[in-house]
């Protein structure tokens, strides 16, 4: 079995898997910043910020050098990215307030759902930012571990 932890820090998300075999698929990190130029990182060119780690991981496995946010806001971009829809398709439009009545449909699929349907194990740790009243939390779209914020630190 794969175990998966997917981190949203407050600008930071990260996919991790482990595997038990050579057999079973890679192991997956994914990382996303919130605030974020394409040049901060070493990896990337960066000189003036150290990302030692970040640069290590990406060196190892493969890195990326083009996304396309599909929003500039954390909530729509947030849920784009977990559900593979435009957010306006999913009716998440801006960043969500706490106590707010609106959040990540339970009924929209998620990626931690279809790594779930493929043996992974998930947990998400850091920012959420899809909603907080309880039908809304990580818990109710595929994550089996929740650690962190409901929405940013800022709020």
């Amino acid at each position: 079995m794969y175990e998966v932890c997917f981190y949203f820090w407050e600008s930071t998300i990260f996919f991790s898997c482990k595997t038990v075999s050579n057999d079973n698929p890679p192991n997956i990190i994914f990382i996303l910043t919130d605030d974020q130029g394409y040049g901060d990182l070493g990896i990337y060119g960066a000189t003036d910020i150290k990302t030692p780690n970040i640069d290590r991981m990406a060196n190892e496995g493969a890195y990326f050098t083009s996304f396309y946010a599909t929003q500039p806001v954390c909530s729509a971009s947030r849920a784009s990215i977990l559900t593979g829809c435009y957010p306006d398709r999913i009716g998440v439009y801006n960043a969500y307030s706490p106590g707010s009545k609106v959040g990540l449909n339970p009924e929209d699929s998620t990626l931690a759902e279809l790594l779930k349907d493929q043996g992974y194990a998930t947990g998400i740790f850091g920012k959420w930012h899809l909603g907080d009243a309880p039908k809304f939390l990580p818990r109710n779209h595929g994550f089996d571990e929740f650690y962190g914020i409901l929405y940013s630190n800022d709020m």
